[in-house]
């Protein structure tokens, strides 16, 4: 069974791991190009990502349930329900779009104040926020599009829209800042114009292979309540999972200001190589996603754990590679995004850290596949809870200003959500899974 088991996982993963890191890899140049601007430039673009990845990353519900439910109903051949779970996911995304830009001003303040904004920076992080807040319809409905695509085990349609888009936003954004002069707004912008085209993108291929999607009568979106609920509790709970991953990484950049622009510049380029790995190992979360919520629709509890099982193999074999790669190559990696001399010497003090991260991190990535697949998302978000907690604890009683400790409390934080997540798998969740596919 392993062999068409990892053809499966390859099939899927692949096209995710390459999308993933065209991820990273825009935001490596937008970086880059600020840090040839300034420190202050640097930062700020860090922080205005982070603001805009803060408010996102929290409606990441919009991708990851929407292909959880999607894969099981796929599992169980119902096509009519898999065309509702799209209709009605695009109707929440652009509810919350709109609410997102009502609340443009007070967002935008809150945010600074949240993130401890330097007066230097404030200019900078305004101008970004005006500009990119206009993407929230597009980047939203990319995320229920992705999704959806991703539950109907299509990876490729994902792949294609978002290379298309990062590399247009990577054109754009160098155009914009060099030859226009247009700085961070020129950052922002890029990104606007290619989320939008992602969008059309998105339609174009639904119409191209899902066509029957546009038979659909928009008297269906009504359905029953707990059709409409289902849905409902899944967001809800990846809501507050996402709310929770969100902030940790906001105090991470929070305590990185606060300790000055050099410590705050060296965080911003090393946490480049943390979306590496993560949007890497993802790739495999993701085909977990897929296939586990797939089987388990199916009942196909054999290949389920299989898909398991292979999915940590290959996660900790990426896991590895990346460990190995800023072993030997950090000062190369380090290069590649800033000049700054004093931001080399604070990154070499962190290498330690970098190099454990992978491994610390990688089993987490995984388990949130799973865990979305089975849309088991109420446990996945205790046991976020419990690690913010202890991850705050640790930053709190300890940081007071040490870049290394507060690695120390996320390597902490990320390594914690693992173990967590496998004692509750052992504990309560298998059995769970068994008394339904038996």
């Amino acid at each position: 069974m392993s062999y068409p088991i990892n053809r499966e996982i390859f099939r899927l993963a692949i096209p995710n791991i390459l999308s993933n890191i065209s991820v990273p890899l825009l935001s490596a140049v937008d970086t880059a190009l600020m840090g040839k601007l300034s420190i202050e430039h640097l930062g700020a673009v860090g922080l205005g990502s982070m603001i805009f990845n803060f408010i996102y990353w929290n409606f990441g519900f919009l991708r990851m349930g929407t292909t959880g439910i999607t894969a099981q109903e796929f599992g169980k051949r119902n096509d009519d329900a898999t065309r509702l779970i799209l209709l009605r996911s695009l109707f929440i995304a652009l509810f919350i779009s709109a609410v997102l830009m009502a609340l443009y001003v007070p967002l935008c303040r809150s945010s600074l104040y949240l993130m401890n904004v330097s007066e230097a920076q404030t200019p900078l992080v305004t101008t970004y926020f005006s500009i990119r807040i206009w993407a929230a319809p597009a980047t939203l409905t990319l995320y229920v599009f992705m999704g959806w695509f991703f539950g109907m085990q299509n990876a490729v349609f994902p792949l294609i829209i978002t290379i298309i888009i990062n590399l247009l936003n990577l054109v754009l954004s160098y155009t914009f800042v060099i030859y226009f002069k247009w700085d961070i707004s020129g950052v922002a912008l890029g990104t606007v114009i290619a989320q939008y085209t992602g969008v059309v993108l998105a339609f174009g291929f639904l119409f191209y292979k899902y066509r029957y999607i546009f038979t659909s009568k928009w008297n269906d979106l009504k359905g029953t309540i707990s059709e409409w609920l289902k849905v409902l509790k899944v967001n809800s709970f990846l809501f507050v999972r996402t709310v929770c991953l969100t902030f940790a990484f906001a105090v991470f950049y929070a305590e990185s200001s606060s300790a000055g622009a050099i410590i705050l510049a060296t965080n911003v380029v090393l946490l480049q190589f943390l979306n590496w790995i993560s949007y890497g190992i993802d790739g495999f979360a993701f085909a977990s996603e897929s296939l586990v919520g797939r089987y388990y629709g199916a009942k196909d509890q054999g290949k389920m754990k299989a898909v398991i099982n292979l999915s940590f193999i290959w996660g900790l074999v990426l896991a590895i590679f990346y460990s190995l790669l800023f072993f030997f190559f950090d000062t190369e990696i380090i290069k590649i995004f800033s000049d700054n001399l004093k931001v080399h010497e604070a990154a070499a003090g962190q290498k330690v850290w970098m190099v454990l991260l992978p491994l610390m991190a990688f089993s987490c990535y995984i388990w949130d596949g799973i865990y979305i697949g089975l849309t088991e998302v109420k446990m996945m978000m205790i046991s976020m809870i419990i690690c913010l907690f202890l991850y705050l604890l640790i930053i709190y009683k300890n940081a007071h200003g040490q870049p290394g400790i507060v690695w120390l409390a996320l390597l902490f934080f990320l390594f914690a959500r693992g173990i967590l997540q496998t004692a509750i798998w052992g504990l309560k969740i298998k059995r769970e899974i068994n008394k339904v596919t038996d």
